[in-house]
């Protein structure tokens, strides 16, 4: 009886070192195999970090030269439209004045790009007494010829030559008009005759249309 488990006993050992034997083998195959079929990553993982890098820096490159190019045509087009004339200065660009309102021997003034115009409807005393100045002894030579093309009517700028300041009509030493500010003064021409102003009255760029009118500018 004693044999019998004995045997038994020692039958069963052996089976249980077999299975451990076995089971320490299955998993020494399965761990070579693990880390024979295991790939290694660790160099993708570096160069697809560095090719992710890269194409958020061309990203970045791309979008911040997209934005610049937009900033600058705003800006272009911001400089071109402050430097475009606007609607008022358009409007003002030429100024059309109907002469047949202005009596014989009377000025008016009217306002062009922000500044005074002079237009003299002269009699004809007045014409001949701008003709028959001598040119040469003048400070600034022009004859009346020059300065108004139809003789009846002079049209010219009313800032002083000398600082700016708007002359007074049919006034000074020479009845055609007086800068108050620092004694200039100008013939029925608009002829600087004496005082500081170096030059003549500016005449303005105008022409005479047929139905007496003139437009200036």
């Amino acid at each position: 009886m004693s044999l019998a488990f004995a045997a038994r006993s020692l039958a069963r050992s052996a089976a249980a070192a077999r299975n451990g034997s076995a089971v320490r083998s299955l998993h020494t195959t399965v761990a070579k195999a693990s880390a024979a079929e295991m790939p290694d990553f660790s160099a993708y993982k570096k160069t697809s970090s560095a090719a992710n890098d890269r194409n958020f820096a061309y990203f970045m490159v791309g979008s911040t030269g997209f934005l610049t190019a937009v900033a600058a045509k705003n800006t272009v087009h911001d400089f071109l439209t402050n430097l475009s004339a606007s609607a008022d200065v358009l409007a003002l660009a030429k100024v059309e004045v109907d002469l047949t309102t202005i009596p014989e021997g009377k000025n008016v003034v009217v306002k062009w790009r922000g500044k005074p115009i002079f237009i003299r409807h002269r009699t004809q005393d007045e014409i001949q007494e701008a003709a028959s100045v001598d040119v040469a002894s003048l400070r600034h030579p022009e004859s009346d010829a020059e300065r108004a093309t139809k003789p009846e009517w002079l049209v010219m700028l009313g800032v002083c030559t000398h600082l700016g300041c708007v002359p007074v009509g049919e006034s000074g030493d020479f009845g055609g008009w007086y800068c108050p500010c620092h004694g200039s003064h100008y013939d029925i021409s608009g002829r600087i005759r004496k005082g500081p102003a170096p030059l003549n009255l500016e005449i303005p760029e105008h022409s005479f249309t047929e139905d007496d009118k003139v437009i200036i500018g």
